[in-house]
């Protein structure tokens, strides 16, 4: 090499580590029990200072599921082997909140075993990325995705469900995922039924779109809640947060606001105790 472009050299990489965005920092898993992932434009897990969260004892009608999910939540905190869970079904009906309750509990049971790791369905791409951002931590990760569901011609489905039970490196023996979605399957049915009639091999590509619900060990169902849970809903909040109420005239304008509402669920109580203490003049934490 003529000696004269040595310098030269020299000065244009240092001046391309200038440039260089810098490495991003170790994240410090320690700094709260819950963060958000964000990609861009640098990687980073940003700390929640407080998870908006109900207590369990209040998410009623769902006493099996409550069950399910808190058992494999705490065997994963304890380090114990546990599996992916999805939980789908019914709107309203305590899916996103089981999860932050029982991330709460396992926390109370085993102080500082489990951070909560919330990734935003448009972010699900880099799932890879946060695993391996994850991975050498020594703190439990659980990952949560709420209302995970994929479109026609939306090819991030493929990442999931390699990272879920997949490739060369697996997944990380400190991280469990757990997401919620109001389809079954992840999919509406017309793109699979679309699938079906322009493959090659219709039940192969079927088969295809469905194995990624396969992925999850626990698959849990919420269905739509009838009067009596929506009362206990109800009953349940207004007594934990003592609303002066007799128990007819809750329940009186309980169904007034479900009617109003077009159905019953959790949501629509939680709504409903919100709207009542408002006009009760009682303050409660939202």
């Amino acid at each position: 090499m003529d000696e004269t472009l040595l310098p030269a050299l020299l000065r244009i990489a240092e001046a391309l580590e200038r440039i260089a965005p810098p490495a991003p920092p170790a994240p410090d898993l320690t700094a709260a029990d819950a963060f958000v992932w964000h990609p861009a434009p640098i990687p980073c897990l940003v700390p929640v200072p407080r998870v908006a969260a109900v207590g369990m004892e209040l998410l009623q009608g769902v006493e099996r599921q409550r069950e399910l999910v808190l058992e494999n939540t705490l065997r994963f905190a304890r380090g114990l082997p546990a599996n992916n869970a999805m939980l789908w079904g019914a709107r309203g009906m305590g899916k996103s909140s089981l999860v932050k309750a029982a991330h709460a509990e396992a926390n109370r049971a085993h102080p500082g075993s489990l951070a909560l790791i919330e990734i935003h369905r448009e972010d699900i791409r880099t799932l890879p990325e946060l695993l391996n951002v994850l991975r050498p931590q020594p703190r439990h990760c659980l990952v949560f995705c709420d209302d995970l569901s994929f479109e026609k011609e939306d090819q991030d489905y493929k990442a999931l469900k390699s990272v879920l039970d997949g490739g060369i490196e697996g997944r990380p023996q400190n991280v469990l995922f757990y997401a919620t979605s109001n389809r079954r399957h992840l999919m509406p049915r017309d793109m699979m039924e679309n699938e079906r009639s322009t493959a090659i091999n219709p039940g192969e590509a079927v088969e295809e779109k469905v194995s990624l619900s396969d992925r999850f060990g626990l698959w849990i169902g919420f269905h739509n809640c009838d009067q009596p849970t929506f009362f206990a809903m109800v009953e349940g909040y207004a007594a934990e947060f003592k609303l002066p109420i007799e128990k007819d005239a809750l329940r009186a304008a309980a169904v007034e606001w479900s009617v109003t509402r077009g159905g019953r669920s959790g949501r629509v109580a939680w709504q409903f105790v919100q709207d009542l203490a408002g006009r009760l003049g009682v303050k409660i934490a939202a």
